[in-house]
């Protein structure tokens, strides 16, 4: 059984995307919620929001030159200008949110458009943008285990939790590095479409899904703990 009647759950999807995104951080969560359409008739619409409309890179805006050219790019749909009401928002990580140039007006939107927000889902160094945008101020969230150390310094008003896969609090979903992505997709479907869905899903994918949210053993591979948060 859904969590949510047919008229509660979420139609209205969007992805933010910027130079240096991560391909499996937005591919991996599109892909489930494109087979939830295809395959099981979930109505759901998506935007692809960028700072332009021209294609977007996973190549890092400050790779050198000279560096590899293996990179896939991404055409947005709409602009941070332009972008439509949104029931969903997925913020990925990736290189790029290393760089303040490249995510800050992602950042400044995010700020915007969260309290217009049913939910928002981060994944990876994702969460760093949300926490740059002051939306997870005194929530638990998670992020990638391998960049914790620079992402949680980001915002020290963070009640960031090391062991777990994904967190849940409020309406905001975060999860750890990259391929956890797919597991906060799963478990978000689970909650809204019903836990039958979401096995039948993954079914159809193939894929193995971790439902402990609290798994990580990444947060036990680089030794993680949680930092004490700082209050304002």
């Amino acid at each position: 059984m859904s969590r949510l009647n047919l008229d509660e759950r979420p139609v209205s999807f969007g992805v933010l995307v910027f130079p240096g995104f991560q391909a499996l951080d937005v591919f991996g969560p599109l892909d489930a919620f494109n087979t939830l359409f295809f395959a099981f008739g979930a109505p759901l619409k998506l935007s692809i929001i960028a700072e332009s409309l021209d294609p977007v890179s996973t190549r890092p805006r400050t790779a050198p030159p000279g560096a590899s050219d293996f990179d896939e790019s991404i055409v947005p749909t709409h602009t941070y200008d332009t972008a439509p009401p949104l029931d969903v928002l997925i913020v990925p990580g990736g290189r790029g949110t290393r760089d303040a140039v490249t995510v800050q007006r992602a950042i400044e939107f995010v700020g915007e458009i969260y309290p217009k927000l049913r939910y928002l889902i981060t994944v990876c160094t994702g969460a760093g943008i949300a926490a740059r945008a002051g939306v997870l101020d005194g929530r638990r969230a998670t992020t990638n285990k391998k960049s914790w150390a620079g992402t949680i310094a980001l915002r020290t008003q963070v009640h960031w939790v090391a062991h777990a896969r994904w967190v849940v609090d409020g309406n905001i979903w975060s999860s750890s590095g990259v391929s956890a992505g797919l597991d906060v997709t799963f478990a978000f479907i689970a909650e809204v479409w019903g836990n039958q869905t979401a096995v039948d899903l993954a079914n159809v994918l193939e894929y193995e899904r971790h439902t402990n949210s609290s798994w990580d053993p990444f947060a036990e591979l680089y030794g993680l703990v949680d930092p004490v948060p700082v209050t304002l």
